[in-house]
Formats: structure tokens, sequence, C-alpha cells
């Protein structure tokens, strides 16, 4: 559900949150926390690599178990709770054997159910099993690409993949963007959405609330020099001063193709999402 302010203040009048009414536990497991150096937008020489990336609130790491790797143990959904790292919820799981652990949050997991990873898992929301044992046309997330790694697909909130067909060591699987690609038959996947669905239709308000969130400032490339920018300079208001608009490292910025047609993976895509 969605919250909408009364518009006392500028900021206030289109801004929207969520109520969080399916939040059931304010403070995380301490056990499955820890502190996480956020880069900034820096790489490992401190060099900018990603612009526009800084501040924002103060953040404590949950630790994800994204490789659903403890088969055949059930688990049970103890509270569904608030990750500051993701636009998702997650869920913590108490294993039979005492083991706690965070999942995503599946839509319409409720509190007190039963789930597990296992090769015959049955077909139940939250449930983790490998891609050659899941029907087709069902909702999955948080699909693995190496069946020895985490799960790096739809992981997050709304998202869904589905699996349209079956070949050999390969099934198809349409991802949210709506690209077909071919992934192994052993990697796994949970079963169903992932929940807060209705984050997409939340709406910011005012400035303040992207530097809340790690986000500065963007300036445009006409309103700078041109040693910083191909787009800069000029007297008083001038246009960019090319045929079509370009990077700040000169090439192409609308509609230029930047994916190699070298790319390994080029050969598992059977459509592209830009087709």
């Amino acid at each position: 559900m969605i919250r909408f302010y009364k518009p006392y203040t500028s900021g206030l009048r289109t801004r929207s949150i969520s109520d969080f009414f399916d939040i059931t536990k304010s403070q995380p497991e301490k056990t499955l926390t820890c502190f996480f150096q956020r880069s900034k937008g820096r790489n490992n020489q401190g060099i900018i690599t990603s612009r526009n990336r800084g501040g924002g609130h103060k953040r404590l790491y949950r630790k994800i178990d994204f490789k659903r790797d403890k088969l055949g143990v059930l688990a049970k959904v103890i509270s569904v709770e608030y990750d500051p790292n993701r636009n998702s919820r997650i869920s913590l799981l108490h294993y039979q054997d005492g083991e706690k652990r965070y999942i995503l949050q599946p839509r319409d997991l409720l509190i007190g159910e039963m789930i597990v990873s296992d090769f015959n898992a049955p077909i139940k929301v939250g449930n983790c099993l490998p891609l050659n044992k899941i029907p087709l046309g069902i909702q999955i997330h948080n699909i693995k690409f190496n069946p020895t790694k985490s799960g790096q697909i739809a992981r997050s909130a709304g998202c869904c993949a589905q699996i349209v067909a079956r070949d050999g060591n390969f099934v198809s699987v349409r991802l949210p963007s709506g690209e077909i690609r071919l992934i192994k038959k052993y990697c796994w996947a949970t079963i169903g959405q992932v929940g807060n669905v209705e984050v997409i239709n939340l709406k910011f308000g005012k400035a303040g609330v992207m530097r809340w969130l790690g986000r500065t400032p963007r300036v445009r490339g006409v309103a700078m020099n041109p040693c910083d920018h191909p787009h800069g300079g000029g007297e008083g208001k001038s246009p960019i001063g090319r045929k079509s608009p370009v990077t700040p490292w000169g090439k192409p910025a609308l509609g230029q193709k930047t994916r190699s047609s070298k790319r390994y993976s080029k050969n598992y895509i059977l459509r592209s999402r830009k087709a």
C-alpha cells in the first residue's frame, strides 16, 4: 500500500511512501548484520568510475542468502523486515537445525509457512529447486547463472521471470526485461515473484530524498566548460554544438549500441530485450 502526504510543503505535495504494513519486526537479527563500506562510485584505486554517487544515510548491511544451498532442511518464516540496501523486503527464516538466514521476501509468502530448498521440493511460493524441476509458465526469481554461485537474476522488488521452453541441457527463460535467454537446467531458482510490487509507484517529491539515498546532483553538460564536457562552452544559453548528444568522453549518448558483438554470452540470448 502507498501512503500520500497532505501538501503542507512543496516537497510533500507529490510525495508518496510505502505504509510498511507488511513489516512485522523493526530491528534486524544481530547475527546476520555487518558493517559494509559503500564504494561511493570509486574503484579500488579511489578513482570515480560511477558519477553522482555519495553521501546518503548510514546503513547496516543484512546478509542475504542468495544461494539457498541448505538442502532438505525445512525453514519457518518468522518475520518480514525492511532492508535499506534494496527495494524489496526480506524474510527471516528459522531452520529446523537452529540456523537463521535472510531471504528475499516472495509475494504472498505468509509468516509461519514452511519452505525448503531441495531437488524434489513441491512447487510452492518460497521453495527453491533446479530449473529442470520447475513447470513451464511458473513465476520464478533469484535465478542462478551457475549452480555453485548465488542467484543473480530477478532480485528487485516486483521482478519475476518465466520458463518458456526446455531443450537438452538448457531451458529458455523470459527475463523481466523481455529478453529470452538460455540457462543451464541445473541452475536453481526460487518459486514466486519478489514482493513489494508497489515500489514502482512511489514518488520522491523532492531532491532531498535522492540525497538520503546516496545520489548527488547531476550537472548538465551544456552548463560546463569545454574542458569538462564536449557540450560545454559558448556564449549565453548555447546548443551543444554537435550533430547528436555525446557522453562526457565523446561517445554517442543516444541510440548507440555499446554491447560487444563478440561477447561470450551472445549465443545464449534467443531474443534481445530491444527486439
